[in-house]
């Protein structure tokens, strides 16, 4: 185990556009494996945090920049009071590291901050437009970016002084930081944005040959280059640490808002490794309350799950999982949507924490492939003919999951979910 210092900084973590504090799990277990204190790591959560069509107009279910900000400056304040700490570090995934600027726009959140690390931020803009929506937070000639990014002092300072910056980016994988617009629906079209568009003069920029959008903050190089930012230290290993112990608890949410879902059914039963069958009764049941919470549940090592949410008016959602290796208080549940279908099951193959490449990742998953070239999903999805229920097995470089398909035409999802 690293040594570090006397005491390590509390944590901020802030997810991006559409996600939910949950894309940080991974990460935290990174953390706590090299000696981070569970208690010093925070992961907020943004109700409705899809972006809108033009910020400065409410749209229902869509957080506005201003919204987001209120939210990590409360964050930020609990943190500080709920710790004693007298600065945290703020780490960001793609447009949570635009919260981070606006946030540190103001003066007087400086002092409360010592480090700002924005992996994959589309810092001048997923597409530069100066004739079109400027209203919009992408835009890299929009109203929102232009104030970011005004140059600061005689170097022409992208970054607020006072606090160290890191960005982290990829070389040419990050879907949202290309000069073709082909990712964006538009092939041929120039975006205006080129491969370095998350840098920014002035701080850290270093690039993760290979990583997709969402590896450049949530991926095990990212987590490496944050501890040894904040810490001064190389890290003693990106791999994860199991606990004996394992205490499991999470929110249920609704599909398209991090919002409780209050009176959905959490059921989770233990499955058989090879089958995905359940093995032995159900081993924890629970009624969603206000705070949105579907446990605690403790686990065993070594044990896969399934955990099934039910509400009215939604799917009946079968969540499969690899064992769990530690603690973790960010099991977010996602209930899937009700639609009608013709095929005999839904199956999901999800990777929350980054995207399926192609051409760089070892895939398994019924013969689905991902689209090939710049890494740009993150579900697989594959609807089979016949009804009948049977395993299915996914597998993505070293995890594997089992799950079990079930009816569709009675209403139930499949996902199989993975940690990494």
């Amino acid at each position: 185990m690293p040594r570090h210092p006397p005491l390590l900084p509390p944590i901020v973590f802030v997810h991006g556009n559409g996600d939910n504090a949950a894309v940080w799990l991974a990460q935290l277990w990174r953390f706590e494996s090299n000696g981070w204190p569970r208690e010093r790591l925070f992961a907020l959560n943004v109700p409705c945090p899809l972006a809108p069509d033009d910020d400065t107009i409410a749209q229902t279910e869509r957080s506005t920049s201003a919204d987001n900000l209120l939210v990590l400056t409360h964050t930020v304040e609990d943190v500080l009071q709920r710790t004693g700490a007298r600065q945290v570090a703020l780490m960001a995934s793609s447009r949570g590291g635009l919260t981070v600027r606006h946030y540190l726009a103001n003066a007087a959140h400086v002092a409360q901050v010592s480090h700002a690390i924005l992996g994959g931020t589309p810092n001048h803009g997923v597409y530069v437009n100066p004739q079109h929506n400027l209203g919009h937070e992408f835009n890299g000639a929009g109203d929102f970016m232009t104030r970011l990014n005004q140059p600061q002092g005689p170097e022409g300072l992208e970054i607020t002084p006072g606090v160290r910056w890191l960005t982290l980016r990829s070389d040419h994988q990050d879907q949202y930081a290309q000069p073709d617009g082909t990712w964006l629906g538009h092939p041929g079209r120039p975006t205006y944005v080129s491969f370095d568009g998350p840098a920014l003069r002035g701080a850290e920029n270093t690039v993760i040959p290979g990583a997709d959008h969402r590896e450049t903050s949530l991926g095990p190089q990212a987590f490496a280059l944050a501890y040894q930012f904040i810490t001064g230290q190389t890290v003693a290993s990106t791999h994860i640490l199991s606990n004996e112990t394992l205490m499991l608890n999470g929110s249920v949410y609704t599909p398209t808002c991090n919002l409780p879902l209050l009176g959905a059914q959490v059921e989770v039963h233990a499955t058989d490794m090879v089958t995905g069958e359940r093995v032995g009764p159900c081993v924890h049941r629970h009624t969603v309350g206000i705070d949105g919470a579907w446990g605690p549940f403790q686990a065993t090592l070594g044990t896969p799950y399934e955990f099934v949410v039910t509400a009215a008016g939604y799917a009946t959602t079968h969540i499969y999982r690899s064992p769990f290796p530690r603690s973790s208080n960010l099991v977010n549940l996602q209930i899937e949507a009700l639609w009608p279908t013709p095929t005999g099951a839904c199956v999901t193959f999800s990777r929350p924490r980054g995207y399926f490449g192609a051409e760089r990742d070892q895939i398994f998953f019924e013969n689905i492939s991902p689209p090939p070239g710049v890494p740009s999903v993150s579900t697989l999805i594959w609807t089979p003919p016949e009804p009948v229920s049977r395993s299915v097995v996914a597998s993505f470089n070293r995890e594997r999951i089992v799950g079990r398909t079930w009816p569709a035409a009675h209403g139930h999802r499949v996902v199989l979910e993975l940690h990494d």
